[in-house]
């Protein structure tokens, strides 16, 4: 969608019909792309700068229901909360009376005796509450949808319920209704007899206001994730001033740069830097993990997260919508919003389905009489055809799945860009991993230095920690921090540039310095030589990773630093070979290194000194075998490959490069969450695809049925409610599903120590 993007919420809706109407409507104004979810109530709006909101809303309006715009506090429940008490109480009375309507009905058809003058009218008494008062919510649904030219699925319920209702009426005064009794089974099988249809009218209406209340119980639910996460953030700050005085401000009034103090119990106000202070940190409605974490002077943080012990003063990195929780509820909204193409086929359908029931309905009737069966007989299966035939179904298949497989995912620290991501994985059987940052911890430090001849450890130190300051990576950070720790304060470079996988180069104290290992040729360096050269290659023998320091064109020096594998590395290399998944370790490090990681992993495909280019090679080589892959990645040089790939899962302590070029984000730093993500999206597509056939097969199974007379209208409308409870259930489960299979291990931080890649049990 282009343009700038609006979010409204929609009131009013009662089928998937409804949201077409809407969606048509909208994207009738020119320049204006819209899209309507009827499982969230919302319209997703692309507005081009010469189209005012006021006129989007008011051609909402004009198809005769009401939106607003949904403000930055996220989605709110108060409106699903409402229409589920709504619901209830009309669901209450409707349901109070439709027993003994339905016993009155059956003991005074199967017992004649119990019958006495004027019996019909107590009928009518009691389900006239139910015909008139709860049944209200379908009656004003189609008088808004005709008030404005259409017609909704409550167009065919009111048609069914006073249709029935009249019919009855009729009957009562001018039909037969004293015939012989018959058995109680016959009349469970047969429904009403003679023509009197008020436990009809007053049944469907129970039975479809429950499904309608649980649908929107359902929907309340599957919203809870999302709602959970805009409540986290703060509503104001505690802003420091220029003479430290503290003055509380409302969130949306910081600014980059702005100073905060947030104290235990608070939740932090937007991302930052802390640059006073110690805490623990609990992520766990953020990231899933019930482990808080520990940050000090130096340590991100991210907006929403809650400050468990000690006051920090935080310096605002990222504010408003830039911000990590902001983003991650955009995805989850934008991910809700994606349709398959079958739903758009599904949704094309829904728009016409109302005429052409009705149009049906009226065959119905029309060729029971033509056959000379009674008028009766032809308005009982025309009944049943308005009542039974029902496109909610239909509409539900899609969105109702993804609501809460993208709200479930979002309880775990997984969240989905896009319908994409969910659909690419059905397909996925390669997955290419990165080393560094992704099956390591990426918290690297230096373990051993060779130092050239004529230059000091110290002004080695001097060069390469200056140079490393400026740059991203893990490792430049370990040798930055090593840097710092053995000399203090470093100068600042000048002139700095960086080579995604190849290194960094600036100028110190007036010489030029390139810290990396595949810079060297370019710098007309010569080739590592004795002694350097055995060192280089005892060291990265061990597992450590080498990394070369140019002084003007001179080797002055070798630094080693390494890292540690993930605790949880192993078992999800296992997990995700357990999906079928071939496994490949494509790394910027070198051959042995990489292989060393791989080994200890049980990974046997291993690509190791993949420059980012490469690594692009690596997934599109695999891409001309035939193979779907993914790549998981978390640093700069992992973004082309991320991009390339047919899925790319960015792990959201990376980089802002690698996250943005993903289809899915993982914010856990447990591994096995990859694995999850896939198993949960391939769950979700195998529940759209069975919403969508049962959703089709139901109609193109029961409207015939209903036309042959073989379904009373009763039982009509109670398949009616039941095919929409159905595709919620089977929605629902997969959340439940997720929640049984959940790992206690997964649910916690890992016991398992940090093991260096190089230490011997790592075989």
């Amino acid at each position: 969608m282009s343009g700038s993007p609006l979010t409204l919420a929609l009131s009013g809706m009662t089928c998937a019909s409804c949201a077409a109407r809407v969606e048509r409507r909208l994207n009738r104004i020119k320049g204006v792309t819209a899209r309507v979810n009827y499982a969230s109530e919302r319209a997703y709006v692309a507005l081009p700068p010469d189209i005012a909101i006021g006129q989007v809303l008011e051609e909402v309006n004009a198809t005769g229901f009401s939106a607003r715009v949904v403000s930055e506090d996220g989605p709110q429940t108060t409106s699903d909360n409402d229409r589920v008490a709504y619901l209830g109480r009309r669901l209450l009375v409707a349901g109070l009376l439709l027993m003994p309507i339905c016993d009155v009905s059956v003991v005074f058809w199967a017992i004649p005796l119990t019958r006495f003058p004027g019996w019909q009218w107590v009928t009518l008494a009691l389900a006239a509450p139910v015909i008139c008062w709860a049944a209200w919510p379908f009656y004003r649904g189609a008088a808004l949808a005709a008030r404005h030219g259409g017609t909704s699925m409550d167009t065919l319920v009111s048609i069914g319920i006073l249709a029935a209702t009249a019919w009855s009426v009729y009957a009562m005064f001018w039909h037969d209704t004293g015939h012989v009794s018959r058995s109680l089974l016959w009349l469970l099988a047969h429904g009403s007899v003679g023509g009197i249809y008020f436990e009809v009218a007053a049944g469907v209406t129970t039975f479809l206001l429950a499904g309608r209340y649980f649908e929107a119980r359902a929907r309340r639910r599957a919203g809870d994730a999302l709602s959970s996460l805009v409540a986290l953030r703060a509503k104001d700050v505690a802003v420091l001033g220029s003479d430290g005085s503290e003055r509380r401000l409302p969130v949306s009034a910081l600014a980059v740069g702005d100073r905060f103090v947030v104290r235990p119990g608070e939740a932090i106000g937007t991302d930052g830097l802390v640059e006073v202070g110690e805490s623990a940190v609990d992520c766990s409605a953020m990231t899933g993990e019930a482990v808080p974490v520990d940050v000090h002077p130096g340590d991100l943080v991210t907006g929403g997260t809650v400050v468990l012990s000690g006051r920090l003063i935080v310096r605002a990195t990222r504010v408003g919508p830039d911000t990590q929780l902001a983003q991650m509820v955009a995805l989850v909204e934008h991910a809700q919003n994606e349709k398959a193409a079958a739903q758009r086929l599904a949704d094309r359908i829904s728009g016409v389905f109302v005429p052409v029931v009705l149009a049906l309905a009226c065959a119905t009737f029309a060729g029971w009489l033509v056959t000379g069966h009674d008028a009766a007989q032809a308005a009982s299966a025309s009944l049943s055809v308005l009542i039974i035939a029902c496109p909610c179904a239909l509409g539900l298949a899609t969105p109702a799945a993804l609501v809460v497989a993208s709200n479930e995912g979002a309880r775990q620290g997984i969240f989905f860009k896009s319908y994409r991501a969910l659909e690419q994985s059905r397909h996925i059987d390669t997955m290419v991993l990165d080393k560094t940052g992704t099956l390591t911890e990426g918290q690297m430090g230096v373990v051993d230095l060779w130092v050239g001849p004529g230059v000091s450890e110290e002004d080695l130190l001097r060069w390469a920690g200056t140079v490393e300051a400026c740059s991203e990576h893990p490792i430049a950070k370990a040798v930055a921090a090593h840097a710092a720790a053995r000399l203090g304060s470093l100068p600042v470079a000048e002139k700095f540039e960086a080579f995604p996988g190849r290194g960094v180069t600036g100028f110190v104290d007036g010489h030029r310095i390139t810290v990396g290992k595949s810079v060297i040729a370019s710098t007309g360096a010569d080739a590592l030589a004795e002694p350097a050269l055995s060192w280089y290659i005892d060291t990265e023998a061990q597992g450590h990773t080498t990394v070369p320091i140019v002084c003007d064109d001179i080797l002055v020096g070798v630094v080693a630093v390494s890292d540690t594998l993930r605790p949880t590395a192993r078992e999800a290399v296992a997990d995700l070979r357990g999906l079928g998944l071939r496994c490949v370790l494509v790394s910027g490090d070198s051959e042995v290194v990489a292989r060393t990681v791989g080994t200890s992993l049980g990974i046997a495909e291993i690509v190791g000194g993949a420059l980012p280019t490469e690594k692009v090679g690596v997934v599109e080589g695999l891409r001309a075998e035939g193979r779907t892959v993914a790549v998981v990645g978390d640093g700069v040089n992992d973004g082309p490959a991320l991009a390339v790939a047919d899925l790319g899962i960015g792990l959201g302590s990376g980089t802002d490069v690698a996250i943005n070029a993903a289809d899915v984000i993982v914010l856990r730093d447990d591994l096995r969450v990859v694995a999850k993500a896939v198993t949960l999206s391939r769950r979700t597509l195998r529940t759209i695809r069975g919403n969508l056939a049962w959703a089709f097969g139901y109609n193109v199974v029961a409207i015939p049925l209903a036309a042959a007379g073989v379904l009373d209208p009763l039982i009509a409308g109670a398949a009616m409610a039941l095919s929409s409870g159905l595709v919620i259930y089977n929605s629902s489960r997969i959340a439940s599903r997720d929640a049984r299979e959940a790992s206690p291990e997964l649910e916690s931080e890992s016991t398992m120590p940090a093991e260096p890649v190089w230490a011997p049990t790592a075989g």
